[in-house]
């Protein structure tokens, strides 16, 4: 599956969104991102064309199964390189944006080597507290 960048933002917003506040309109997802009401329209209409969301006649937003496995997919790996990162001494506000551009282009391989060790040193700090 070949997906943008833009799109797989757009998909895990909606997921950190619907987690937060249970649905998803448009207006949520522009104010998060701090983008305008018109290109998140275009985006949505994308993404719902693409079969990676749908748009209820209220406007509610709900990820279909492929648009929930792309968002978990990255917001998962946004968190544990984020954690990673800061668990290594990274300024947090550093590790998240570095993080969000990392999740995007890293490879399977490389991202499963990084979880195991963020969950070895996890474990070690765990342990010392």
């Amino acid at each position: 599956m070949n997906i943008r960048e833009s799109a797989e933002n757009y998909l895990e917003t909606i997921l950190i969104i619907q987690e937060r506040k249970g649905s998803v309109r448009s207006i949520d997802i522009a104010n998060e991102l701090n983008f305008s009401k018109p290109s998140v329209s275009v985006a949505m209409k994308n993404l719902r064309e693409n079969g990676y969301i749908s748009v209820d006649d209220n406007g509610f937003i709900s990820l279909t199964r492929s648009g929930f496995e792309i968002a978990d997919r990255m917001y998962e790996r946004h968190r544990i390189i984020s954690q990673y990162f800061m668990l290594l001494g990274v300024d947090p506000d550093t590790a998240v944006k570095d993080a969000c551009r990392i999740e995007h282009i890293i490879s399977i391989d490389s991202f499963e080597a990084i979880r195991k060790q963020y969950e070895r040193l996890k474990d070690e700090k765990g342990e010392q507290q």
